[in-house]
């Protein structure tokens, strides 16, 4: 307990930020069914979020730079808290894409800030125990803010003051606390040509894990509610999503560390594949169909990003692997512009269940070219590759989380011996 009580605040303001991240990203796609807008404009929502997402852990450091840690840090939240009540306001598709893509924008950037007080605050020898105890807030957070919707109604405008509340209530922990600012964020820069040919496998693998959790994250609410669940159930839905990512990460992460983890990728795609035949044949709305259905491609949605994260730095440096690791992060944001318009289109396609096919195509993709790289390199033997780690999901995740990782610091004292 003594290795967390320094960032306690902290801590607190990721758990109020992570909440209402949790809530907005379920309440904005079922309000948008509700209010009978098309999956295409629901889909523009979450793509126009990942652009402003991606920008935003570019460009925020920036501002950083200029305004410092704490300034940035209460008018990224501020940002927050008004955009959220803007879209209780305004109630119309165009302004709620460009509403949401402040959304992520700001999020980005307060994720970052906190990311990196947080490694200020930790030792090396805490590093690994912060990092698991901040995953598992930041997961908790983001469900606990899912199942703030089933409380209330997104036909009311409760659900989005409370979305502004949770947002306003994370400035003040950070505001009070006397811990120092950190360093200047570190600008983040994406070489696509190194990250390729470092490993071509993860740089095609990350791309379509964004494609899968973009598609699944944005549109699966829009599935809840037009096979028309109760807001419990569709809250339940993301839920065991995100429990099936947390209960198969870490195997499948450890059956990659006694082979080349290529075939654990290759494997993930497949059960990827026919989960979603079974989704898109059954086309059932039994809610518990639905949740074992869900549970399932968690358990291989997730595990994808930590997969291909593992397997990049396999092959590159050690000292790289913030630099590796940030760049696939990037590279992950992209397919996450582009998985809510093929959800989007596949659901107009086929209905509700479309979002099936989209998953299923992408971890087709993802399956075979993983498979058809095994025949083009060489995997480093197993004694030279590092050991696989569960990371938080990566729609949470910024740049600045690498440096938090325990493998930053094995990477920063590789060089040293």
């Amino acid at each position: 307990m003594s290795a967390l009580l320094p960032i306690v605040s902290l801590l607190i303001s990721t758990f109020f930020v992570m909440a209402g991240a949790g809530l907005q990203g379920i309440l904005l796609p079922v309000r948008g069914s509700i209010e009978g807008w098309s999956s295409y404009e629901i889909g523009f929502m979450g793509t126009g979020y990942a652009i402003a997402f991606t920008v935003g852990c570019l460009v925020v450091p920036l501002i950083v730079r200029q305004a410092g840690h704490v300034r940035t840090f209460s008018s990224l939240c501020a940002l927050l808290a008004i955009g959220v009540l803007m879209l209780a306001m305004i109630v119309h598709p165009v302004a709620w894409i460009l509403i949401r893509g402040i959304a992520g924008f700001a999020l980005a950037g307060s994720y970052m800030i906190i990311e990196s007080w947080l490694n200020e605050r930790v030792t090396n020898e805490t590093r690994g125990r912060v990092f698991s105890f901040y995953m598992i807030v930041s997961m908790s957070a983001m469900i606990g803010g899912q199942y703030i919707m089933a409380a209330t109604s997104p036909q009311l405008t409760t659900p989005f003051m409370l979305c502004a509340i949770l947002f306003a209530l994370a400035v003040i922990p950070t505001a009070l606390s006397k811990a120092p600012s950190p360093k200047p964020l570190t600008t983040t820069s994406l070489d696509l040509a190194m990250i390729y040919r470092n490993s071509p496998a993860a740089a095609v693998g990350v791309f379509l894990a964004g494609v899968l959790s973009g598609a699944w994250n944005n549109m699966s609410p829009v599935l809840g509610q037009r096979f028309g669940f109760s807001n419990t159930e569709i809250a339940t839905l993301l839920a065991a999503t995100m429990a099936g990512g947390i209960a198969f990460q870490y195997p499948l992460g450890r059956i990659s560390d006694r082979m080349d983890r290529r075939y654990v990728m290759t494997v993930a795609g497949l059960v990827g594949v026919a989960i979603a035949v079974v989704g898109l044949a059954l086309r059932s709305h039994d809610p518990l169909v639905l949740f074992a259905i869900a549970f399932g491609l968690g358990g291989v949605i997730y595990p994808a990003y930590s997969l291909t994260v593992a397997h990049a730095n396999d092959y590159a440096k050690p000292e790289d692997f913030v630099k590796v690791s940030g760049g696939l992060l990037i590279l992950y944001g992209f397919g996450t512009m582009g998985g809510p318009l093929l959800a989007a289109w596949l659901m107009e396609t086929f209905g509700p269940s479309g979002i099936f096919a989209a998953t299923g195509t992408a971890h087709a993709i993802f399956a075979g070219y993983a498979y058809y790289r095994t025949f083009r390199r060489n995997a480093p033997p197993v004694e030279e590759r590092g050991d696989f780690r569960t990371t938080p999901l990566a729609r949470t995740q910024t740049p600045a989380s690498f440096a938090l990782d325990p493998r930053a610091d094995l990477a920063e004292q590789k060089p040293a011996e």
